[in-house]
């Protein structure tokens, strides 16, 4: 126990000298410091172990009677040495009477004289120590000292059972901390689950004896439990001389500063990164009001211009108010309000005091985009200086970032506005055909590629169906696939069959590689101008379908039964590669087969090459075969697999489900080049109108047919062959064996003739002509009384006196 009490003792050296200076008690520790063994200066002047013994220390002048006073002085070892000791000297109390006495008894007994005697001094204990070691408990002690004297670190110093023993006046110098905490536990005054937190760090110290260092803790007091202070926490053992752990001191430094500004900095590091590589402006105004909670607000506002969202710049009206679309989120989740809010500008003081709440605004290029407001509990406390300079760090980031995405936004609109411009729409249907198809571009930033698809309506309830395939990707390819499209578009106006069509679209990409060439040093370099396409003609009055291919997968058949082939087509080159001609197959298709047509990419993503592409195409497209399922649903099911965002190529896919024109719709008569025949076609067609309930037509009807019959015998010769159909409108055509075209013009008072064609383009809705194997065909097309007729084709033109010649 004196150990502990006197951690030096063990390294002190005692000596006890009577009043004359002689020792009389010699310490173990003083044999240890000096060499000498007791019986060696027991009984002798202490001043014979001074190094110089006619130098003696002497106590100061000023000292009082009976008071301690230390000294130095150079001792000799036993071994003939020196040793720099310091020294204090502590008299000692007692009756100087019997000191007297035994003093004199000491003398007789030595054999001294009476004038040896000093009765005036007492005896003194003196204590000493080697200077060096005493120099190291003054720095323990002065730092000991300095320690719990300082004001920038907290000092505790916790026994065995992580009480508190000692502490430095500046221990949690905050709300609810007792102004005495000896004996206390930090559960006294702290939160339970900061204690708990700080006392399972404090344990495993006295547990392991390994020090902590630099930790990490939160400390909110009973009393004032809001925000509290963040702590760095280190902590280190005490050992008693034996070894055994008795205690540990503690070190508190306040970081909660240094943790706020490290928290606003990696809080705008977040916000940076959750909203900086975001191109949507409803994700930038989620992520933005997301990451603000918890660690700013407890709610957090994001009202973003209405007009921001289709990528226009907004526009503060006159009376200062502004069209908001607003983004909520707290500790619960998110919430977009569709309401439509009133903006305002930001005038809060920036050098003010900080309320529950401050708006700071989104502002890009000097144009108020909206505005980000915060609000906390009030248990957290009013918002700092540097909260609101953080706030506004991260709405000027995110305005940046909602700029861009406003930008992106109008122009991945307009891009898409022009893809969706070049394709047809994704549900059709007419006559012929029924249809339904889906696009999925590979760039899916922009949503534009270069594949497509197209349904034309002919003439004679015939329909054309066309997939295409542009090498390349994004806007460059959908342009591309705009020209090929109008082109045949224009080729298929001039009712060419499919193997001549691809041959003009042929030569149009051969053209379009020279025109869009570029130069390269002294050489012209052409671009890489080329794609595949297939062209299909379905005839709804024979059921037969000719199909020519450039370079493209073949198209694919499902009979009603189900059955799932592909037409046997020979595919000629790709087009803008070389002038070989291309070859039609023509097959015959039942009412209801669905012809399906599509691009490599459909068939590499699903099969991973063309042929077992096919082969998957088969598998999925015999499953979606039910006749009452609709052809949107059916097209669903082949590609609801693909991932949108991750595809290797464009996807294009094309379902046709095809009708025929039953028997008694159509009227076929052959006659012979006599101007009898003329009479002969009026009596024939007025009896068939009147069979269909078609009387408001005979007049028009019989017009029509009189002046195509009558050029026909004038100009072609026979044997002719006239055919109506009725199907979404009246067709009459007239066949002849020549390969005239006929030209519309406006004649002249004089001329006496040249009017026909005229007069036939002011009485019907379009009219044209059609090259055949055996010469051509003039058709012309009359809308159905109200109530016989059919919804209108989507896409068909219905301009009176447009015709094809």
């Amino acid at each position: 126990m004196e150990s502990q009490l006197f951690p030096f003792a063990d390294s002190m050296a005692g000596v006890v000298l009577d009043g004359r200076g002689v020792v009389v008690g010699w310490t173990p520790a003083a044999e240890d410091l000096l060499g000498h063994r007791a019986e060696d200066v027991c009984g002798r002047p202490v001043w014979g172990l001074l190094r110089d013994p006619d130098i003696r220390p002497a106590p100061p002048p000023d000292r009082d009677s009976g008071a301690s006073w230390y000294g130095e002085a150079v001792l000799r070892h036993a071994s003939g040495s020196e040793q720099k000791v310091v020294f204090r000297v502590l008299p000692l109390s007692g009756d100087e009477k019997s000191d007297e006495r035994d003093q004199g008894a000491e003398r007789a007994e030595a054999g001294e004289g009476a004038g040896a005697t000093d009765s005036g001094r007492a005896r003194c204990l003196v204590l000493c120590a080697a200077a060096a070691e005493v120099s190291h408990w003054r720095q323990d002690r002065a730092l000991t000292r300095g320690l719990f004297r300082q004001d920038r670190v907290g000092l505790a110093v916790f026994d065995d059972r992580l009480r508190l023993m000692r502490t430095n006046i500046h221990f949690l110098p905050y709300t609810g901390v007792p102004p005495d905490l000896t004996g206390q536990a930090l559960g006294g005054f702290l939160m339970p689950e900061d204690a708990a937190e700080i006392e399972r760090h404090l344990r495993r110290v006295l547990e392991t004896g390994r020090p902590l260092v630099r930790c990490e803790v939160l400390a909110r007091t009973l009393d004032d439990p809001r925000g509290g202070v963040v702590m760095d926490l280190s902590a280190f053992g005490l050992q008693a001389p034996d070894g055994r752990v008795i205690g540990l001191t503690a070190l508190f430094t306040d970081i909660t500063e240094l943790h706020r500004s490290r928290a606003r900095l990696e809080l705008l590091h977040r916000a940076t990164a959750a909203v900086g590589g975001l191109l949507s402006v409803t994700g930038t105004g989620e992520e933005l009001a997301a990451v603000l909670v918890p660690d700013l607000a407890d709610t957090a506002v994001v009202e973003i211009a209405e007009a921001v969202f289709s990528g226009a710049e907004p526009a503060v009206e006159p009376d200062g108010r502004l069209l908001l679309r607003r983004t909520t989120a707290t500790r619960d989740g998110l919430t977009v309000s569709g309401a439509v809010l009133a903006a305002r500008e930001e005038t809060t003081d920036p050098g003010a005091a900080a309320p529950p709440e401050l708006t700071a605004p989104l502002r890009a290029r000097g144009i108020l985009l909206g505005h980000v407001t915060v609000r906390r509990a009030p248990h957290r406390g009013a918002y700092e200086a540097a909260d609101l300079d953080l706030l506004r760090e991260i709405a000027a980031r995110a305005s940046l970032a909602l700029d861009n995405a406003r930008s992106y936004t109008r122009e991945h609109r307009a891009a898409v506005g022009l893809q969706r411009s070049l394709l047809p729409p994704s549900e059709a249907g007419n006559a012929a055909v029924t249809t339904a198809g889906a696009y999925l571009p590979a760039d899916s930033s922009t949503g534009v590629g270069g594949d497509w698809f197209d349904v034309i309506p002919l003439s004679s309830a015939r329909v054309a169906l066309v997939a295409g395939d542009v090498v390349g990707h994004g806007l460059g390819a959908s342009a591309t696939m705009g020209r090929l499209r109008t082109a045949v578009r224009t080729l298929a106006d001039l009712d060419l069959d499919p193997e001549e069509l691809l041959v003009h679209l042929d030569d149009l990409v051969a053209e379009l590689v020279v025109e869009d060439g570029e130069p390269e040093g002294a050489e012209w370099r052409p671009l890489a101008i080329g794609g595949t396409c297939v062209y299909a003609v379905y005839d709804a009055v024979s059921g037969r379908c000719a199909v020519a291919s450039a370079g493209h997968p073949p198209p694919a058949v499902v009979d009603p039964d189900g059955r799932v082939t592909y037409v046997p087509v020979s595919p000629g080159p790709p087009l803008g590669v070389s002038g070989v001609p291309f070859e039609a197959t023509e097959v015959e298709l039942r009412p209801g087969s669905i012809l399906a047509l599509c691009t490599d990419g459909l068939l590499e993503e699903i099969g991973g090459d063309l042929d077992g592409g096919m082969a998957e195409l088969a598998r999925r497209l015999a499953g979606a075969r039910a006749p009452d399922l609709p052809l949107r649903e059916a097209v669903a099911e082949v590609v609801a697999d693909l991932p949108a965002h991750e595809l290797a190529d464009d996807v294009t896919l094309l379902l046709a489900r095809t009708r025929r024109v039953p028997a008694a719709d159509t009227a076929v008569w052959s006659l012979e080049a006599d101007p009898a025949a003329v009479a002969k076609v009026r009596e024939l067609a007025s009896g068939r109108l009147r069979e269909w309930g078609l009387e408001e037509l005979v007049f028009t009807t019989e017009l029509v047919l009189s002046e195509l019959v009558t050029n026909a015998i004038r100009y072609a010769g026979g044997p002719l062959k006239v055919r109506l159909i009725l199907a979404e409108c009246l067709t009459c055509e007239v066949s002849d064996p020549s390969a005239t075209q006929p030209r519309m013009r406006r004649a002249r008072l004089t001329d006496e003739g040249g009017r026909g064609l005229y007069l036939v383009a002011q009485l019907t809705t379009r009219w044209g002509s059609r090259y055949t194997r055996h010469g051509k065909t003039l058709w012309v097309e009359q809308d159905l009384p109200a109530g016989l007729a059919d919804a209108p084709s989507p896409g068909r033109g219905r301009g009176r006196g447009r015709g094809r010649g």
